[in-house]
């Protein structure tokens, strides 16, 4: 009865020898909820600093390789210690621009108005008007409006007028001039009363009349 004992101690021993901890599913023992958040908190992720740059959608450039940003549309190099960019000097947008595109590295002009803008009116490219009977003006090509002030003569008179739609003014009767208060014709001698006759000089109508006395012609009595 010993004897029986004995073998079935040594049986057991040998049983339990079989059964390791690698031998357990540890699928039948899930870990705890706690344990599953921090395992996915401690992801890896590769750092491409000073081996090269991302761009904005992710995509990966080597070291001196050119690539364009999200960001921007001026090239950059990637460098060691990240995207250098250009900034190159852009030409000014002309003011008179009505469409400006951004898709190239410097804003560009796509249309500018076609006409000219002067005292609240419009005109067209090359178009040619009178804003005042002394101007002349041209719309130029770049949207400019330059004018000509004409420069009128001296008149030959002393009472000139400004006729409609005219600049400058004009002797309606001609040359003349002053003799007193008088106005005379020039290139005549003329008899302003009954002892002197005057003329105008000879282009200097601004000068008064030249005049000379002759024998006063009076009455005659009886």
């Amino acid at each position: 009865m010993a004897l029986h004992i004995h073998e079935a101690c040594i049986l057991l021993l040998l049983i339990s020898g079989l059964v390791t901890p690698a031998a357990i599913n540890h699928e039948d023992y899930p870990a705890d909820e706690g344990d599953q958040t921090s395992s996915n908190d401690n992801l890896i992720f590769d750092d491409y600093r000073g081996k090269g740059c991302v761009d904005d959608s992710g995509f990966v450039y080597k070291l001196g390789e050119r690539f364009f940003p999200g960001h921007s549309n001026c090239p950059c190099v990637c460098t060691e210690d990240g995207p250098v960019c250009d900034q190159p000097e852009c030409p000014k947008i002309h003011p008179k621009c009505t469409k400006v595109e951004h898709n190239g590295c410097c804003p560009e002009c796509k249309e500018v108005k076609n006409f000219c803008e002067y005292h609240g009116k419009n005109y067209k490219i090359l178009e040619e008007f009178k804003p005042s009977p002394c101007e002349w003006c041209r719309c130029e090509p770049s949207n400019e409006v330059h004018c000509v002030v004409a420069d009128c003569a001296v008149p030959e008179c002393v009472n000139p007028v400004y006729e409609p739609e005219q600049c400058c003014p004009v002797c309606k009767n001609g040359p003349n001039c002053f003799a007193g208060t008088t106005i005379i014709p020039a290139g005549i001698e003329v008899k302003v009363d009954e002892c002197n006759i005057c003329h105008c000089h000879n282009g200097d109508w601004w000068k008064p009349a030249q005049c000379s006395k002759r024998e006063c012609q009076g009455k005659q009595t009886a």
